[in-house]
């Protein structure tokens, strides 16, 4: 099995729905046998550029282990979702297991203000 990173934009009007997708998505990877090593949900922040007359978004990142047919399956489910505005799929070398740049800045924001 392979490692990827997910990388998911979502409509902003189907944010009560994150969780729901989430889970949704994980099912899928376990159900055949595949890990998932790290989810975060970043929350609603600004796009670089609108899509679809949208300028806010919210973002999601999957790293998970599985094979091809599952991440074909992933693939199909994210293309077929109107609540997903964009995908991106990035293969890589081993799991990445600790929080991304984005939790973690987060983090340290919530230190900050707590302090």
């Amino acid at each position: 099995m392979r490692h990827y990173e997910i990388a998911l934009i979502v409509h902003p009007d189907q944010s009560s729905q994150v969780e729901t997708m989430i889970e949704k998505y994980k099912e899928i990877v376990t159900s055949s046998g595949g890990k998932v090593h790290r989810e975060e949900d970043w929350g609603r922040k600004h796009l670089a550029y609108p899509i679809k007359k949208i300028y806010k978004a919210h973002y999601l990142m999957f790293n998970v282990e599985c094979d091809k047919d599952t991440l074909d399956k992933l693939n199909y489910n994210f293309r077929f979702n109107d609540a997903v505005l964009r995908n991106l799929i990035i293969s890589k070398k081993e799991a990445i297991t600790e929080p991304s740049i984005m939790v973690a800045s987060k983090e340290k924001e919530k230190e900050a203000s707590n302090g």
